[in-house]
């Protein structure tokens, strides 16, 4: 599990290694100042939400996992700074057949993994067919719980060593933004087949940093790779430091414990926006915090009930007052960062106590109880202990008995991906996400129920939705997959399958210590150009 004699030492000498490891796993007290003299230029601390599940890219589901494997692994292409557009990576370029069902890649040569091993065709190849074939004797690495996002993919085959193809069965619109996914990143085969399960443990990629160690629930920590080929990062190391308590990493970052720190509370942008020492950065991006409702069982198998938690939820307090004007109210299923296929008519559910005990009295579910999962904390969860608490109060003035049940982030996924019947009518959840395709088509499709590999994990079904996905997915005219996304926006909104709550807006500070730092749309946080003195 450790590579700690390798590339960190190569990058920093022992005293200063051994200092850094010190600084990063332990809490920081004293001045900023203070704190800053115990941590080496060149060395940054990075404050995460939690733990990590895994570092293999094709095992993973959370942003929070995202921010690490960005920086240790490349795909194919990658999203271009400061957009979602797509551009070249590990492919310097590629060609579609006319029939939108031929994707050819020339690959970049000289481009080596971690271990030394050479990236070519193959490794793409081997990548894939382990994510993907059921038969590949790797495959039992897995699970791969976001390999719905090559479903389209009939075969990738090794035309030469610098040239990969993917011929999918059918077109497949959102094929090259997944593929800048981390579900597309290219891992070691030689470290998978040395590792085997344990890959995630020991990740090696081709990424601007190199993984060194992870030391559970302290941190992970990751030196430059000096021979990256887009140029070595400014950066000697990262550490990833898992620090669950909102107000802790506060505490940290207010010492000087740690360098940076990603989904400030609301309540403390102000504190760091007005200390000079400090910079807070905002960014726009493709993100929706919502409310699973068990539509299988239980009271919120009636749209009306479903509808009712629509009204009674005051979204707009909620923005307001417990996250600090840092989101905006949701209107439906698709964020409004997807400008081109958000459908701009949908309005909100308007907070209105006295529609939702109708239809609560309709539907014969007043005074319905209901179990209800929040997490402490997760890839951008907003505020989630206040913001449940905040609901609960809501629905217990339409005289719904709200029992909440809270739990650590990957003990939350763990009891809510797997789905909720016969454990709880409804759970907080949050997605960022690279297409419009990507939520409705993994958490909203009638095929996406958890038995069955995907994430609907309140058993939402309506085969209207399901065809307006699978035509919208295979629509290569871009007007005509905005049309089919607004119809289903549409739909999603009246059935009510989640309370939809807000879009967030991003944020993260940085010490003055730190340069060149920049957050991004994906949600992703890119290493290679920060720098810090």
């Amino acid at each position: 599990m450790k590579r700690m004699a390798g590339a960190l030492k190569g990058a920093l000498t022992g005293g200063a290694l051994a200092t850094a490891l010190l600084a990063a796993g332990a809490p920081a007290s004293g001045l900023v100042g203070e704190a800053a003299a115990q941590t080496p230029p060149g060395v940054l601390i990075v404050g995460q939400i939690a733990e990590p599940k895994s570092l293999d890219p094709q095992a993973v589901t959370a942003v929070n996992d995202f921010r690490i494997l960005m920086n240790l692994y490349d795909g194919l292409v990658r999203y271009k700074d400061g957009t979602l557009q797509v551009e070249p990576a590990l492919a310097e370029s590629w060609t579609i057949s006319d029939d939108g069902k031929t994707y050819t890649f020339q690959l970049r040569e000289g481009v080596a993994f971690h271990d030394g091993t050479p990236f070519d065709a193959e490794a793409v190849v081997f990548a894939f067919e382990r994510m993907l074939n059921e038969d590949h004797p790797y495959y039992d690495t897995g699970p791969f719980p976001l390999s719905f996002f090559f479903s389209a993919v009939e075969s990738v085959t090794a035309q030469d060593a610098q040239t990969v193809v993917f011929q999918l069965k059918e077109p497949y619109a959102p094929f090259l933004s997944n593929l800048a996914y981390p579900t597309g990143l290219i891992p070691s085969p030689t470290a998978i087949k040395e590792q085997g399960e344990d890959f995630g443990r020991n990740p090696v990629g081709t990424g601007a940093f190199k993984f060194e160690e992870w030391d559970s629930n302290t941190k992970v920590v990751a030196s430059a790779n000096a021979d990256y080929w887009g140029g070595a990062p400014d950066l000697k190391a990262v550490v990833f430091r898992p620090i669950t308590d909102a107000n802790t990493r506060v505490a940290e970052m207010l010492s000087g414990g740690i360098d940076v720190m990603v989904e400030v509370p609301p309540d403390n942008v102000a504190t760091f926006a007005e200390d000079a020492g400090f910079t807070v950065h905002e960014q726009a991006g493709p993100h929706l915090w919502f409310l699973i409702l068990n539509a299988k069982e239980g009271p919120f198998a009636d749209k009306r009930v479903r509808q009712a938690a629509n009204y009674a939820i005051d979204k707009q307090a909620l923005v307001e007052n417990v996250l600090q004007g840092t989101a905006e109210v949701a209107a439906g299923p698709t964020p409004p960062a997807f400008s081109w296929a958000y459908n701009e008519a949908l309005e909100p559910y308007p907070h209105d106590p006295e529609k939702a005990r109708a239809l609560l009295k309709e539907a014969g579910a007043e005074g319905a109880e209901l179990t209800f999962y929040v997490t402490q904390g997760g890839s951008g969860m907003l505020d989630p202990v206040p913001m449940g608490a905040a609901i609960q109060a809501d629905l217990a003035e339409v005289g719904l008995e709200v029992a909440i049940e809270t739990y650590e982030w990957n003990t939350f996924l763990g009891k809510v991906n797997p789905g909720l019947e016969g454990k709880a009518d409804m759970a907080e959840m949050a997605w960022m996400t690279n297409d419009p395709d990507t939520l409705p088509y993994l958490a909203l499709r009638s095929d996406a129920m958890p038995d069955q590999g995907g994430f609907n994990s309140g058993y939402y079904s309506n085969p209207e939705v399901d065809q307006l996905l699978e035509q919208a997915r295979r629509a290569t005219d871009q007007a005509e997959r905005a049309r089919l996304y607004k119809q289903m926006q549409e739909i999603v909104r009246e059935d009510a399958p989640w309370v939809f709550v807000a879009n967030w807006k991003q944020n993260a500070v940085t010490s003055e210590r730190v340069e060149g730092f920049t957050l991004q749309p994906s949600f992703f946080l890119l290493l290679h150009e920060v720098g810090k003195s």
